[in-house]
């Protein structure tokens, strides 16, 4: 195991299962190199340098009405209040080391605009109970009025549960329905790990690559 995949993965042990779970539910046809996922880690963090009005804003809600939320819009101050929520894990960009108590936490925290929250629901997938925890914990919320008020407030926009509790009912039902943009690896799992399919599969190939102009931390291999 390589100093950089245990940099840049966190857990390489645990992202390795989650792709051999993938392989197993037929996502992909064999698993990305850990090199391949660490080429991922690096978009992610192209995204959030360059392009950090993709995440955890809204384009299609407003602002909740209450106090906390029009504090909270503001991303730098809602980020401490959901590390204290076990919402977001910094260094696990891709989210395949993440415990399933750590993403259903971040589904239920975190915003996700539009259909973004696909990518976690497809993780949560993998696990024999992920999706139906999930639901669970959704109807308990709906059941305790401050905890739903705060959760509602730290994700900042209007109906962002409910949206999740429909979109949660309908992948349950035809997954393949909400993979509407199943070739952007920034809103499915499976759009990453065949993008990460594409890509050099060592460090070596890499700065070929990226010496002959044919490689993008956005876009990736240019053929």
């Amino acid at each position: 195991m390589t100093w950089h995949a245990k940099l840049l993965l966190i857990q390489p042990e645990q992202v390795s299962n989650r792709l051999e779970q993938a392989c197993h539910a037929g996502w992909i046809s064999r698993a990305p190199t850990l090199w391949q996922m660490e080429l991922a880690v690096l978009r992610m963090w192209h995204r959030l340098v360059f392009r950090p009005e993709t995440i955890g804003t809204s384009s299609t809600h407003p602002v909740r009405q209450s106090w906390r939320a029009k504090l909270l819009v503001w991303r730098p101050l809602r980020f401490p209040f959901l590390l204290a929520e076990g919402a977001v894990s910094p260094w696990d960009m891709t989210g395949l080391a993440s415990s399933t108590k750590r993403l259903l936490q971040h589904l239920l925290a975190a915003h996700h605009d539009g259909l973004q929250f696909v990518y976690d629901l497809e993780i949560l997938s993998l696990e024999p109970t992920g999706l139906a925890q999930l639901r669970s914990q959704l109807q308990e919320i709906e059941g305790h009025k401050k905890r739903a008020e705060w959760l509602g407030d730290l994700c900042a926009y209007e109906h962002y549960h409910r949206d999740l509790s429909l979109g949660l009912a309908r992948f349950e039902e035809d997954p393949e329905s909400m993979l509407v943009s199943t070739t952007d690896p920034d809103l499915s799992l499976r759009a990453l790990l065949r993008w990460c399919l594409d890509q050099p599969s060592s460090p070596a190939e890499t700065w070929r690559a990226w010496r002959a102009g044919q490689y993008h931390l956005q876009h990736g291999l240019r053929t």
